[in-house]
């Protein structure tokens, strides 16, 4: 190459046509050579199948599937089970693939190679393609019918063994639920026998007693006041009767305890009926008022009688009167005495009566304090329980939801893997593509007749032309001497010539053989 010379397409073109041969013998040599080696390559069938992914035939909002993975993943699962070692050993050895590399190979490169001819590809999402590629056209769809039967067959099994072990899972833990709810039932009827009375809803009726008692106490309070009034009023009584010498004194007043001096006996026996009469009015029978005065009648009438029957005997001795009265008085006195006994009997009874009742009180008055402890252990035990009860009964139902789905995947109603596009058996190859590898070798011919050329041109120094000499050295031209040539160098030229045609002609000629017996076999 010349310093500083510059080429334009026109010498390009004349570079290019005075070492054409250079640049088409190489393309000539590497068109046939890929010619020849493209034929001697063994074809490539390729047998493939769709399989359509046919949705579940029950609606979800009936039955919801346990199978809820993407498609992509299980078949990614799928993939890895079929692809396995042991089943593709079981379809070499059924079909007897791979003969040769078999005798050079172990079984795990010969597994590696069949993985290798294996294609599987998702198709928008509700599909998937499944491809075989062998020598053999028949064994290709042979194989990949039994690929596609296994990914049938893999995805029921699959469906069916984890709707199983879903259905197993929730069983066991449903079982586990019911047994800590259980224990937790036991513990809150322990706590509730332990604690019986103090609980929080039992408060309400522990105030009822209280207030019951109260009102209890508060009775007793008013009959114990009412006893120890008329024991007061019985020990006024019996000193009166105890100071009096006078036989004939009546005896007090029911009421109010005064004397009834200068009465008769027919007289206070009148006005003790007509004091029992009004007390009938505000007590009830059994009052200590009421009994006293019906004893009082009684003895007034006892009284009368006697003094009658004393008057009839012996009206003119005045000391049988005085006796008499005296063991009315006596009679009086005994009787007063019991009947302060009888009170005082009362009042202890009465006074044991409150303080059980006040021990009452305080035993539910404690029950009532301790309701806040009890409420807040309580709360904790019953949202425990609340908390196991929504987990058994989360649990009780997705079970049940389970069972219902692995029936149907029993029944292969579910979501499943049809064949939509069996294998056929392919009619032509789709390896090799000679006439692509073809191209491509022509083209690496093409491309190194030109890198030769350029090399070539590049390490050439020498003008060819007086355009290159006015170029380069800037000097004039005075004449031109042309090129002599002796006829040893011609004949010479003209033979290589022609042995450069000769190669060109029949590289072209196997090109076009090598196409046509392609063409053919194909």
């Amino acid at each position: 190459m010349l310093p500083g010379q510059k080429y334009t397409p026109e010498d390009i073109l004349r570079i290019a046509w005075r070492r054409k041969w250079l640049i088409v013998v190489p393309l000539v040599a590497a068109t046939v050579g890929a010619a020849i080696y493209t034929n001697r390559l063994p074809n490539q069938y390729r047998s493939e199948t769709m399989i359509l992914i046919v949705p579940q035939r029950v609606p979800e909002s009936y039955v919801r599937s346990t199978v809820t993975a993407r498609i992509e993943d299980r078949l990614l699962s799928i993939q890895q089970q079929i692809l396995s070692r042991s089943r593709l050993e079981r379809i070499i050895q059924d079909f007897g693939l791979y003969p040769n590399e078999r005798k050079a190979m172990v079984m795990e490169d010969v597994v590696e190679l069949m993985r290798l001819d294996i294609l599987i590809k998702i198709e928008r999402g509700d599909g998937f393609k499944v491809s075989y590629v062998s020598g053999n056209p028949r064994v290709a769809q042979k194989v990949t019918e039994r690929l596609a039967s296994l990914f049938i067959e893999e995805n029921l099994r699959d469906r069916e063994v984890l709707a199983e072990g879903t259905s197993q899972f929730l069983d066991a833990q449903l079982e586990d639920a019911r047994r800590r709810l259980l224990e937790h039932e036991k513990k809150l009827e322990q706590y509730r026998r332990q604690y019986a009375g103090q609980l929080p809803q039992q408060v309400d009726s522990n105030v009822r007693a209280i207030q019951n008692a109260q009102l209890q106490v508060q009775s007793l309070s008013e009959s114990m006041n009412r006893d120890r009034e008329r024991r007061l009023m019985l020990e006024r009584q019996l000193n009166d009767l105890q100071t009096t010498e006078a036989l004939m004194m009546p005896p007090p007043s029911l009421d109010a305890g005064t004397d009834a001096q200068g009465s008769s006996p027919v007289q206070q026996l009148e006005a003790a009926t007509a004091r029992l009469k009004v007390m009938e009015f505000r007590y009830r029978p059994d009052h200590p008022d009421i009994v006293t005065a019906k004893r009082l009648i009684r003895d007034l009438e006892a009284r009368l009688d006697l003094e009658s029957s004393t008057q009839l005997a012996a009206p003119d001795v005045p000391s049988t009167r005085v006796n008499t009265m005296e063991l009315l008085r006596q009679s009086r006195l005994r009787e007063l005495q019991d009947e302060i006994a009888a009170l005082d009997g009362h009042l202890v009874k009465k006074q044991a009566d409150e303080g059980r009742l006040r021990e009452v009180i305080a035993g539910y008055q404690a029950r009532v304090d301790g309701a806040p402890t009890r409420e807040s252990e309580v709360t904790e035990l019953m949202r425990d329980y609340a908390t196991l009860q929504t987990l058994y009964t989360s649990l009780l139902g997705k079970r049940e939801d389970s069972k219902i789905s692995a029936n149907l995947e029993r029944r292969q109603v579910g979501e499943q893997f049809k064949v939509l596009d069996p294998a056929r058996v392919p009619e032509r190859p789709f390896s090799p593509n000679r006439l692509r590898l073809n191209a491509m070798a022509a083209a690496a011919g093409l491309a190194l007749g030109l890198a030769l050329a350029a090399l070539l041109e590049y390490r050439n120094a020498s003008f060819k032309t007086e355009e290159e000499i006015l170029q380069v050295l800037q000097v004039p031209v005075l004449a031109l001497v042309p090129m002599m040539r002796s006829a040893r160098e011609v004949h010479t030229r003209k033979r290589r010539r022609a042995l450069v045609a000769a190669a060109g002609t029949l590289s072209a000629v196997g090109v076009i053989a090598a196409y046509v017996l392609w063409v053919f076999q194909a």
